[in-house]
């Protein structure tokens, strides 16, 4: 009989697509495991996850508000009920190990499995490590890491520095430019700026992208706009009779926006970065500055160290990230060092070294 496999986290793309890669890195290494899925309800990977194909449990579990202490009140309700319920689904799946990638879920599912000494796996994407696995990586089996010089958050003989996991639909796209463009009805001749806010979007990059379109579209560049949800209604009003223009609050075929792409404007969450080494793009970064330990501004910053990408603070994006986006969509030896240098530090294989590190480790039990 095959093992069984929990993989608990999400709450945005950055946990969930990595998540489902390294689903379908374990099921390629041994096609008896059996996978399961635990969320959070309401968040996007109770709807992502069965897309692709696997089953999710879905917990009544919330992170700490930091905006609203009031909200706060629920919390240790909703948490020692996620408890009883990841506990009614153990006793029912029956897991041979757990994989955390982050996320609300990730604590009670890999908390019960440590108490129940089933083998814990821990995936941490960010160049800073987020509390609660800190926390969880104490007793975990073997922790994997995005970037080196994690010994300050884990115990250095349980790392393993893997790199982040990208989709294989993104790290093994075959679409060209023109495919690309004709996704989304636009001239494959023209330059074309990709903007990306994260899964949930970003206010700062899509308030300028509304305020400068004109002048973007005038610079005769043509727009991949993800706004996110919150966005999507004021930035249809803002393109409507526009030509040159794609808008939407997701991006489904992100290999396509990809291919689509000469420039690209985004957040410095993890998996971007790491999705952008692999697509070889030049990327203008807005680092989210509320992150947590404000991880994005590290992320970037280490890419702009070696030359490997531009970055833009939030406070100051209005007002430069389409000049700036225009001047390096002119600056062809610009593109060509950024290219160059960003694609020195792809990772395509991160989710496979993950799945055989974790299969090695419960094949020698």
């Amino acid at each position: 009989m095959g093992k069984r496999i929990i993989i608990a986290g999400g709450g945005t793309g950055g946990h969930i697509f990595p998540a489902i890669a390294i689903a379908n890195a374990l099921k390629k290494a041994d096609s008896s495991i059996e996978i399961l899925f635990v969320g959070a309800k309401g968040k996007m990977e109770m709807e992502k996850v069965p897309q692709a194909g696997y089953k999710i449990e879905g917990l009544d579990i919330a992170g700490f508000n930091r905006s609203s202490l009031i909200k706060n009140t629920s919390l240790p309700f909703k948490l020692i009920k996620s408890f009883f319920q990841v506990r009614s689904i153990f006793k029912a799946f029956k897991p041979d190990a757990v994989i955390g990638v982050g996320g609300y879920s990730s604590f009670p599912v890999l908390r019960l499995a440590q108490s129940k000494g089933i083998p814990s796996f821990i995936h941490e994407s960010n160049s800073f490590a987020g509390k609660s696995n800190i926390l969880l990586g104490k007793k975990a089996t073997a922790v994997f890491t995005g970037t080196d010089g994690m010994e300050k958050f884990f115990p250095p003989e349980k790392i393993l520095v893997t790199g982040n996991p990208v989709r294989a639909s993104i790290a093994q796209s075959m679409v060209s430019k023109a495919e690309g463009c004709e996704h989304f009805s636009l001239d494959e001749k023209k330059k074309t700026l990709l903007v990306i806010g994260g899964s949930l979007g970003a206010k700062s990059i899509n308030e300028a992208i509304d305020k400068h379109l004109d002048e973007l579209l005038g610079a005769g560049l043509q727009l991949i706009w993800q706004t996110g949800k919150p966005y999507a209604a004021k930035a249809e009003v803002s393109v409507a009779g526009k030509s040159a223009v794609w808008v939407d609050d997701f991006i489904t075929k992100m290999e396509y926006a990809y291919a689509a792409a000469d420039i690209v404007v985004a957040r410095a969450g993890a998996m971007t970065v790491a999705e952008l080494c692999v697509v070889k793009k030049p990327v203008l970064f807005v680092p989210y500055p509320y992150a947590a330990e404000d991880h994005q501004t590290v992320n970037a910053t280490q890419l702009v160290n070696k030359q490997a990408a531009l970055m833009i603070k939030d406070s100051e994006a209005i007002d430069k990230v389409v000049p700036m986006a225009i001047a390096l969509a002119a600056d062809e030896n610009k593109q060509a060092e950024l290219k160059k240098n960003i694609a020195a530090l792809a990772i395509t294989d991160a989710d496979k070294i993950i799945a055989e590190a974790i299969l090695k480790k419960l094949n020698a039990k």
